[in-house]
Order: structure tokens, then C-alpha cells, then sequence
């Protein structure tokens, strides 16, 4: 794992006075519209036309567009450059196959922007919970103090969410968790209804909003529903909705985060499956030629899934415990039975229950799909009839239990 891959964000709730808001959301539409310009030119290249000018040249046609245009010249050079050269960051990870290729921002989407070589000294504490962080152009703005700044952070990045609420995150090499040295090996099965099982037998599950606050969500997508496009209603219908599922959001990545930092002091080893949840959550919704199937259930399923942390979960824990993480192939882990090895698809009775039928194992689906991906990781998987613990076919067909019968 590269260096670039191990940098994280630890994020802190700003608290700016009202002028020191609309200041910031000035630098948001500067860094908004530059990217934009960026990704237009980019857009307008084809073959056998002349290439699309580089970070050096659109640097330079900045400075030719502040000198014209006295909104741009207000803001910061700063915020301004940083949005090319973050630009070229991602179309430099683009051509490397590594992201998607970068395309519009949208105001109220995306808010954000980023400041470079920042000093020990834009950074200081004012008392236990409260902090200052200098913004070019702004001044000191004050953020909670909820956890020490990381040490030799270099750079920063503003952002306001789609509730309203402005962070500041300081990019940083996180410290790893150090391993027990116990040489013990975990699986984790990751799922919908429960949203982490492992090996171990416990069940962790990704908390939501209360049934108060599902039904005040339901309530307030009727209403805007029936609100007005453009009208003031519509605008703080969509800020309370906001507010909900942030609320929501912000649960879920506290979980993740203890949850992955419990796991990192545990155990040496963790075994996830190597999921695709981008395709598994692409929509099924087809073409017009060719259209989807079964559109809402499906849509419902990539909403669960994205609800249960799927992917921030190994991100963090491949932070914490970089090297202990191991992923592997998730054929036939939820049909193979954890105690002798049998691949049987009807021996999955539920989405809860698993009872196989040749030897009577029976278990949590989920717990045991958890102990298979545990045993795979650690090179000792049960095998099967007297064939290795790869999945493949089986010698014969299953024998039922006869104390079942």
C-alpha cells in the first residue's frame, strides 16, 4: 500500500460568524467555477484536435481571467490554483485507471475547496474545545476542538455539506493501530440485515434513523413532493431533509469508526470479501431498447447496502491495520458450510438461518459465511469430501440428516 493510499482526513466542525460564511461561500464558487472552466476544455478536446492545455497553462489563463474579471480577482489565488491542480490530480487519476474521469461540480454539491503549505502557526488552540484555523482571505475562524490536530498536517480542505454545516479536514498520515500479536485471524461477512457478522459469532449492525425520525423523513419528502421548484418553501423543506439524513450519515460513520478501531486492537488478521460495491450498486434500470427488471427492489437493495458502510468500513480498517487486511474471493462463502466443507445452495433455510444437510452444522447464514472467509484467509479451509476448501463442485450430493428425518 503507497503512501497516498494510507493519507486520511480528520474532520472538525467549523464554526464561522456570518460575514466569515459568505466569505467562504465565495471561495466555494470560485473553486467551483475554475474546475468547471477545467473540465470544459477537457470536454471540448476530440481526436485531431489540439490537446487540452495542462495545469501550467490553465494556470496561466487564471491569471489572464483574474485580470479581467474583478469576482474572481476578490477571491483568493490561492483557492483558485489549488482547484487546477486538483483537477489535474484527477485527470492524472483518470488516465491512470484508478478513478472515474472528473466531470461537473454543482452548486449546493460538492461545496468545497482546498488550501496548501499550510504552517504550524494557521493552526492554534484557544482552550479545550475550541480551535482557530487561518483561510486565506478570511481570517482565523474558529472550529471545535474535538480530538488534537494531527501533527505535520501540510494541507486542508473547507467544505460545506448539504445541511448547511461547514468542516474543515487536515490531511494527515494516520497513525496505524498497533496488532495484539495474538496471531488471531477474523472474518467478516458484510450484509444488509446485519451489516457486519463475524467469525466470532457477533453481529454488528449499522445504526439508523429512530421510527420518529423515519417518519418525519417520509412526511417531509411528501412535502416537497408538492413544493414548487425555485419557491422558498421547496428550500427549506430540502435543508430539513438534509438535516435528517445527515443525521443519519454522521451515526453510521461513528459506528464505522469504532467499530474498525475495536477490530484493529483484536485481532492480527481481517478477512473481508473482495466486493465490487460499485457494480454491485449500479441501477438496473436498462435503456430504452433494453429496460430493467425488478427496478425498485433493486434499488432498494443498493440502498441498503450503502446504508451499511460496505465500503468505508474496509477503507477504515485497511487505514487502521494497513497489511492485516486480506480480501478474498466471496464464491460460495455464504453456501459452504463452515464445518465440513459441503457446498450446498439449498442449505441456507433463510436469510438468517443456516442448517446443513450432510452433517447437521447448523448456525447463523451470516456467521457462517463469516467462519469460511476466516478459514480461507487463514490457508486452513475445510475441505469437502476429501477435495480442498476451494470452491468448486462437490464429490456428491449432500446426505440429509437422518435424525432429521
Amino acid at each position: 500500500m503507497t503512501v497516498d493510499n494510507l493519507i486520511g482526513m480528520s474532520r472538525y466542525r467549523l464554526q464561522p460568524t456570518p460575514a466569515q460564511e459568505q466569505m467562504l461561500a465565495e471561495h466555494c464558487g470560485h473553486a467551483r467555477f475554475v474546475w468547471n472552466l477545467a473540465v470544459e476544455q477537457h470536454r471540448h478536446w476530440k481526436p485531431g484536435r489540439t490537446s487540452a492545455p495542462g495545469f501550467a497553462e490553465q494556470r496561466r489563463q487564471l491569471t489572464e481571467a483574474r485580470a479581467e474579471s474583478a469576482w474572481l480577482r476578490a477571491g483568493s489565488v490561492t483557492v483558485q490554483q489549488q482547484a487546477l491542480k486538483d483537477f489535474a490530480q484527477a485527470m492524472a487519476n483518470y488516465f491512470g485507471q484508478s478513478h472515474r474521469k472528473p466531470t461537473w461540480r454543482k452548486r449546493g454539491q460538492n461545496e468545497g475547496f482546498r488550501i496548501v503549505a499550510v504552517r504550524p502557526g494557521d493552526v492554534r488552540r484557544l482552550s479545550r474545545k475550541v480551535g482557530e484555523v487561518k483561510i486565506p482571505k478570511v481570517g482565523w475562524v474558529r472550529f471545535c476542538w474535538s480530538r488534537s490536530v494531527p501533527h505535520g498536517a501540510k494541507s486542508h480542505r473547507v467544505t460545506r455539506d448539504a445541511a448547511g454545516r461547514w468542516h474543515v479536514a487536515f490531511a494527515a498520515i494516520p497513525e496505524p493501530i498497533p496488532a495484539p500479536g495474538t496471531g488471531e485471524v477474523v472474518g467478516i461477512d458484510r450484509g444488509v440485515a446485519v451489516s457486519a457478522a463475524l467469525s466470532t459469532g457477533e453481529l454488528l449492525t449499522a445504526p439508523t434513523l429512530r421510527q420518529a425520525e423515519q417518519e418525519r423523513l417520509a412526511r417531509l419528502l411528501r412535502k416537497l413532493s408538492r413544493a414548487k421548484r425555485g419557491s422558498n418553501r421547496r428550500v427549506k423543506v430540502k435543508l430539513a431533509v438534509a438535516r435528517l439524513k445527515a443525521r443519519e450519515s454522521d451515526r453510521r460513520k461513528d459506528w464505522i469508526e469504532k467499530a474498525t478501531t475495536d477490530l484493529a486492537r483484536r485481532f492480527d488478521v481481517i478477512a473481508v470479501e473482495n466486493l465490487n460495491i460499485s457494480s454491485m450498486t449500479r441501477s438496473a434500470r436498462g435503456t430504452l431498447q433494453a429496460p430493467g427488471r425488478n427496478i425498485a427492489a433493486k434499488a432498494g437493495l443498493n440502498r441498503g447496502i450503502l446504508a451499511a458502510g460496505w465500503g468505508r468500513l474496509v477503507e477504515r480498517l485497511e487505514h487502521k491495520a494497513p497489511g492485516r487486511v486480506v480480501k478474498i474471493n466471496p464464491a460460495y462463502t455464504s453456501q459452504r458450510c463452515s464445518a465440513c466443507g459441503i457446498v450446498d445452495a439449498k442449505a441456507r433455510e433463510s436469510q438468517a438461518a443456516f442448517r446443513c444437510r450432510s452433517c447437521g452444522y447448523a448456525a447463523n447464514a451470516d456467521v457462517n459465511a463469516a467462519r469460511n472467509i476466516r478459514d480461507t484467509a487463514a490457508g486452513h479451509a475445510v475441505a469437502a469430501r476429501g477435495r480442498s476448501g476451494l470452491p468448486g463442485r462437490t464429490n456428491r450430493e449432500p446426505h440429509p440428516d437422518p435424525l432429521s428425518v
